[in-house]
């Protein structure tokens, strides 16, 4: 494997679809962060995978700033920032909506903030948010959504939309590429395992993006198919 120079952060990396987005980077020579708040699971993952172990909880300010300062001190920079870590739950009440969107929404906004300067001392800036289909307002109206009455994870990743959008729009002034991607229904710990795709193949359009050239999208939201309707 011959190593590209590009360095990549992403988080959520130590299983399921960010594991296989860490290994699939590391494929093109990519130098890996292998970001996730729990070390026995964070370390391991990292060295098998020939990956730099990065503890981090999005959840916690302090953790984030940390995270930021050691990539400032060890790279100087960051080119790829994916932020994959999610989480799921079925409450409607607010207790579990917020918990969900504390990781889902608020965690990506963290890092996005933490790591811009670092992204902007990249040559070619990717960020990539690990969103849903059903997060697209497209899907969740359609008469034939076959999803049950969910407040907390769809709504969470309806809000990634926006404010990967957002993000597309006033970083994309620095050159800074930012797209929304869905995975499809993958099977991973996030829905028992009863998914119908490997993390593998879910891993596939996020590594796109985060490696898509300088003529690629921005603000985008898309799947393997191509773009998803918001």
């Amino acid at each position: 494997m011959t190593e590209n120079n590009t360095i990549a952060l992403v988080t959520g990396a130590n299983k399921g679809i960010g594991r296989e987005i860490a290994a699939q980077l590391r494929g093109r020579g990519v130098t890996v962060l292998l970001a996730g708040r729990n070390p026995e699971l964070v370390e391991p993952a990292a060295e098998e995978l020939g990956a730099r172990p990065v503890i981090l909880d999005v959840t916690d300010d302090a953790s984030v700033a940390a995270a930021a300062k050691l990539v400032e001190a060890d790279y100087g920079r960051l080119d790829v920032l994916v932020n994959n870590a999610g989480i799921a739950s079925g409450g409607n009440d607010v207790a579990s909506i917020q918990k969900v969107y504390d990781t889902n929404l608020f965690g990506v906004i963290r890092m996005i903030d933490a790591f811009t300067l670092l992204l902007l001392r990249s040559t070619a800036p990717r960020v990539v948010n690990v969103s849903s289909t059903v997060g697209s307002l497209a899907f969740m109206s359609a008469p034939d959504n076959p999803l049950p009455f969910l407040l907390a994870y769809p709504s969470s990743k309806s809000a990634l939309n926006a404010v990967t959008v957002q993000y597309a729009r006033e970083l994309g002034k620095q050159g800074v590429k930012v797209n929304a991607v869905c995975p499809g229904y993958c099977s991973t710990d996030l829905n028992n395992f009863s998914g119908t795709r490997t993390s593998a193949q879910g891993a596939e359009i996020a590594v796109t993006m985060a490696t898509v050239g300088p003529d690629g999208p921005n603000g985008g939201f898309f799947n393997e198919d191509g773009p998803v309707a918001w």
